[in-house]
């Protein structure tokens, strides 16, 4: 799974969408995050069709959302949201949120181990898990998440879930790294952009590489897509590092996982 991605949240389908993720695969983007609930699959299938970049070279991904969830749903799910991007299989698909009064994750990771074994889907993972839902998965699971992608940011940096990951090989990756756009204008994040001449967008994206987290963050201007991809050529010390480490407030501009239950 490549380390740096597009992420699609509230971009809208048509021409938006379709030029985002144009201009990523452009400029050497190889992931594209989406969501049945972004209601974008379909902008998403199209540019990708036209970028003429070979599928095998894509990293594609796309979750189940809350109201589908249940084991026989989740197959019609999975094949709706293969149907609207117009591919034949998935390289990473999440469930998209634990929702706990519905209770039903366990049955759709079911499902998902399912399509994973069948060869339909290439990686199977969580989205939004806290540490007591991906126990109660894997008291039933066959098969460990892969991924669990949540807010992650340097004023949500959730520690004791990214170490809860790593000792059970569950890649961690960070969806709105930027805290949408939130972030941008902080003083010390500004003063280290400063110091490497880069922007306080690419000084997060390189903190999250640094701390070995996925990252996929959303733009729809064509330069920002490029600039946001401009990470790998620096590295931010370690009394850099720890600058950022002590930003933490647990502060979420997200829904908490334990009281989303929108279906």
């Amino acid at each position: 799974m490549p380390w740096f991605g597009l992420g699609v949240f509230k971009v809208q389908d048509g021409e938006e969408v379709y030029n985002s993720v144009k201009w990523a695969l452009e400029h050497g983007y190889k992931s594209i995050d989406t969501a049945a609930i972004y209601r974008n699959e379909e902008g998403v299938g199209k540019a990708i069709k036209d970028s003429g970049t070979p599928r095998e070279e894509l990293f594609i991904t796309s979750k189940l959302w809350n109201g589908d969830q249940g084991y026989e749903e989740t197959f019609q799910a999975y094949q709706a949201s293969l149907d609207r991007l117009g591919l034949n299989y998935l390289d990473l698909y999440l469930i998209h949120w634990p929702v706990p009064e519905q209770d039903k994750y366990r049955e759709s990771w079911q499902a998902m181990e399912e399509l994973y074994n069948d060869g339909k889907i290439r990686a199977i993972g969580v989205s939004n898990f806290k540490e007591h839902h991906l126990d109660r998965l894997l008291e039933k699971a066959e098969i460990t998440p892969m991924v669990n992608q949540v807010e992650y940011h340097p004023h949500l940096q959730q520690k004791s879930l990214h170490d809860y990951c790593k000792k059970h090989n569950i890649q961690l990756e960070a969806w709105s790294p930027l805290k949408q756009g939130e972030l941008l204008t902080d003083e010390t994040l500004t003063e280290i952009a400063e110091r490497h001449g880069k922007s306080t967008a690419q000084i997060i994206l390189r903190w999250d590489l640094q701390q070995e987290v996925i990252t996929i963050p959303k733009s729809v201007k064509q330069q920002r897509i490029h600039d946001n991809a401009d990470v790998f050529d620096f590295e931010l010390t370690n009394a850099e590092m720890k600058l950022i480490a002590d930003m933490n407030k647990d502060d979420r501009v997200g829904a908490d996982p334990d009281e989303m239950n929108n279906r």
